[in-house]
């Protein structure tokens, strides 16, 4: 048994047994609560550069999947579990986790006690780890690690280099890729949508040569302050189009409108997070990965209300322009893997473009 060590910057360990590829790797280390959807979860560029704890205990049963992909390749720096299989049953498998992770370049960690590690994080906030070796110098290596900055260009690593459309369809939606998850394709394409899907730094004027009837701004990694220039393109397009925001795109549309965002503690990710929509009163339980939120002071003398706000902790879920009627929420309405408590929003999203396009041919708009 090979064996590997999981070193945090306040220099607790965490040895374990090694499985996925032979490299050691130094990221942010978070924490998901999902009990289902591992490889959506490792495939969610979302955790671009991240090391994924996940408190579920078993890890890996059902082996990967090409259906189950929701990018083409994972970005994820490195996993931690508290056990997983060598071998994987399901009729859809196609290989291993052990396999996949090896396929990648990406280090796993198993044998932990996974609670300990999420209590740490949960308790002093996320922090950067390393995954090390039997034969690694822990005291040189917390020092590096410690020294280590992290990358905060994310989104230019995960988003597409160049535009491209899919089949046509009822409504023209331009989308912008910060790290998109497929589930989101796989909703706009069953409610008959034609989708180009554009770089992150795509300009405004290239999009109204599109002739878009909406935009969606896409889920994506890391701090939305760390493309400012999305923000700009954003504020200019969102007079002229309906929008639709996601994770990463609900913080870029707050920003946009005058709100700020922060960085918290240890994040929202998982498949249980209970959001209450202020409109009707239901709750959704959702499927969320983020680790900033919008602050809801910052809303005041903004166009933007408050749709949804999260139970656990009343961070901001939600929000609406109230002079355009575009919105966004923090969550993942398309799930993938997660409840389907709040697909609808797709659907509220066509309603919009209908609207918007009805106003439009009566030169309202």
């Amino acid at each position: 048994m090979t064996t590997r060590t999981l070193l945090l910057e306040d220099g607790t360990t965490f040895p374990g047994e090694a499985f996925g590829a032979d490299t050691e790797v130094s990221a942010e280390v978070v924490f998901t609560t999902g009990m289902t959807g591992y490889q959506e979860t490792l495939t969610d560029q979302s955790y671009n550069g991240q090391i994924v704890t996940f408190t579920y205990p078993l890890i890996g049963n059902t082996g990967i999947n090409r259906d189950d992909m929701e990018s083409l390749f994972p970005t994820t720096a490195g996993v931690v579990c508290r056990e997983v299989p060598r071998v994987a049953s399901n009729w859809r498998n196609q290989m291993s986790l052990d396999e996949f992770l090896r396929a990648h370049d990406i280090p796993g960690l198993a044998g932990i006690d996974t609670r300990a590690l999420v209590r740490r994080l949960r308790d002093h906030g996320v922090m950067k780890g390393t995954l090390l070796g039997p034969d690694a110098d822990l005291d040189a290596a917390l020092e590096g690690l410690r020294a280590r900055q992290l990358p905060t260009d994310q989104i230019s690593q995960v988003s597409t280099r160049t535009a491209y459309p899919s089949p046509l369809g009822k409504y023209n939606v331009v989308l912008f890729d910060f790290g998109l998850k497929h589930s989101i394709l796989r909703e706009l394409d069953r409610r008959g949508c034609a989708v180009t899907v554009v770089p992150h730094d795509f300009t405004a004027n290239r999009v109204r040569t599109l002739s878009p009837d909406g935009i969606m701004l896409s889920n994506g990694p890391g701090d939305p302050k760390s493309i400012p220039q999305v923000i700009d393109v954003i504020r200019d397009l969102q007079e002229e189009y309906p929008i639709f925001g996601i994770c990463m795109g609900h913080q870029l549309l707050s920003l946009a409108n005058g709100a700020d965002t922060y960085k918290l503690r240890f994040g929202h990710r998982g498949f249980n997070h209970p959001v209450r929509d202020l409109r009707t009163g239901r709750i959704e339980f959702t499927s969320q990965n983020h680790g900033y939120a919008v602050d809801p002071q910052s809303l005041t003398g903004t166009d933007l209300e408050v749709t949804h706000i999260e139970i656990n902790d009343e961070t901001v879920e939600g929000v609406r322009n109230r002079r355009t009627g575009s919105f966004s929420v923090q969550y993942h309405p398309d799930a993938a893997a997660g409840p389907h408590d709040a697909v609808h929003l797709f659907d509220d999203f066509i309603d919009l473009m209908r609207s918007h396009r009805s106003a439009r041919a009566e030169g309202k708009c």
